[in-house]
This record gives structure tokens, C-alpha cells and sequence, in this order.
């Protein structure tokens, strides 16, 4: 009787947990389609212009507000986004996990980016919107506006890596910490690209959501092949030497 009253209430919390993801995953793509769809209206173009100049001097937009150093420090953070820097993360946090005998993680962490980078480039030749044209761009770009494939790619990556790695860890300060590390680099990421006039914001708001979306989809498959045994566990807290 006690091990069927642990497995109802086993299944109950399951059904919970997958009812929890479905409803964060359904409200983070509708925000996005409906952004989508105001986008491609143009009802946005107010609101982008507006936002977009706010980073510009306004006697002369082609000056970005701040001191010089802001700008280089503002490429610095957008290069955190790029194609370069994410593959290097993503195979040196592979490696890591392959290493430490979590291989099942390092293959879940590596498929879930390679989809996720699938997602990010057919979203963006999808609606192939065109760049700002408000202010002029120091920065090489040979792709279209919508949505920021360096938002998208490092909500994506970074997002998804820390909620993926927070399911190897059980300690509460490690996943916050990892959580909020991962958010902050988002966040920083999508700021620099309408900082240096390569993105409309909405054109981040829509990274922000749609990378979002996907890092939850990828953790709660986690969750579920963890519940499984087909992933590897939380690992619990080392012990310290007394």
C-alpha cells in the first residue's frame, strides 16, 4: 500500500513538473509569435526607432551615447554571441562533461545547441527582415534582422548550457550562481547589438524569447531522460576534508 500511495504521488509530481514546462513554453512562443506578427505589420517601427535612438547622441545619431570606451567595451560583450566564441564554449563544456564520465549530458548539452542553432538560422531566413537603417554600423553583417541571430544563439547557448548544467549539480548556490551568470550574459549580449545599431530591439526581444523557449524545452527533456536513467543524474555535492 505504501509503494503505491509513492507512486501516485511520484506520477503527480511528474504530471505537475510536465504541466509547469508545457505552460512557460506555450506563453514564451505565443509572446513570440505575436511579436512575430507585429513585426512583420510594421507596427513595431515606432517603438524600434525610438528605443534604437535612445543609444544615440542626439545631435548626431551616428555617435553612440557614452564615452569611447563603452563602444569598444559594447563590441567586446557582442562578441560573446558570435559563431567563434559559442562553438569554443560549447566544445570545451562538451569536453568537460565527456571527461567527467557524464557523457550521456555532454551529448544531450551538443544536440540540444545543434538544434537549437538550426532553430535560430531558419527563424532568421525565415522572416529575412532587413537591418536598421537609422544609424550607421561599424560592424560587417551579411544576414537578415529577425530575429538577432547573436541574441537568439546566446540565449541558446548560454541558456541552455546553465540549465542543462544546473541538472548536474544539486547544490542551490551552484545552480543560482549558473543561472544567473547565464541570464546576465544573454541579457548584456542583446543590449550591445542595439547598442552598436546592428539590431532593431525587437528583433532581440524576440532572441530573448525564442532562445528562451527552447532552453526550457531542453531541460525538461533532460529532466525526463534523468527520470529515465537514460542521462546522467544530479551529482551530489562533494564532501570537504574535516
Amino acid at each position: 500500500m505504501s509503494s503505491l500511495r509513492a507512486l501516485l504521488h511520484s506520477l503527480a509530481n511528474v504530471e505537475r513538473w510536465v504541466l509547469a514546462a508545457i505552460v512557460v513554453v506555450a506563453a514564451l512562443v505565443l509572446a513570440f509569435v505575436l511579436l512575430a506578427s507585429e513585426v512583420l505589420e510594421g507596427d513595431t517601427r515606432a517603438f524600434d526607432a525610438r528605443i534604437l535612438l535612445l543609444f544615440r547622441t542626439a545631435s548626431d545619431h551616428a555617435v553612440p551615447i557614452g564615452p569611447a570606451w563603452l563602444k569598444e567595451a559594447m563590441r567586446d560583450i557582442t562578441a560573446l554571441g558570435s559563431t567563434s566564441v559559442l562553438v569554443i564554449l560549447v566544445g570545451a563544456v562538451v569536453g568537460f562533461l565527456a571527461v567527467s564520465r557524464l557523457r550521456h549530458a555532454a551529448a544531450m548539452i551538443l544536440l540540444s545547441v545543434l538544434l537549437g542553432v538550426l532553430l535560430s538560422n531558419s527563424l532568421k531566413w525565415g522572416f529575412a527582415r532587413p537591418r536598421p537603417d537609422l544609424v550607421p554600423r561599424d560592424i560587417v553583417i551579411y544576414t537578415a534582422s529577425f530575429p538577432s541571430g547573436h541574441t537568439t544563439l546566446s540565449a541558446v547557448v548560454y541558456l541552455t548550457l546553465g540549465a542543462l548544467l544546473c541538472r548536474t549539480q544539486s547544490s542551490i548556490v551552484v545552480k543560482a550562481y549558473i543561472l544567473a551568470v547565464a541570464a546576465f550574459l544573454t541579457a548584456s549580449i542583446g543590449v550591445s547589438r542595439v547598442y552598436l545599431g546592428v539590431h532593431w530591439p525587437t528583433d532581440v526581444i524576440a532572441g530573448w524569447l525564442i532562445g528562451g523557449a527552447w532552453a526550457f524545452v531542453c531541460t525538461s527533456v533532460m529532466v525526463w531522460l534523468q527520470r529515465r536513467g537514460e542521462v546522467e543524474p544530479e551529482q551530489p555535492p562533494s564532501t570537504r576534508p574535516s
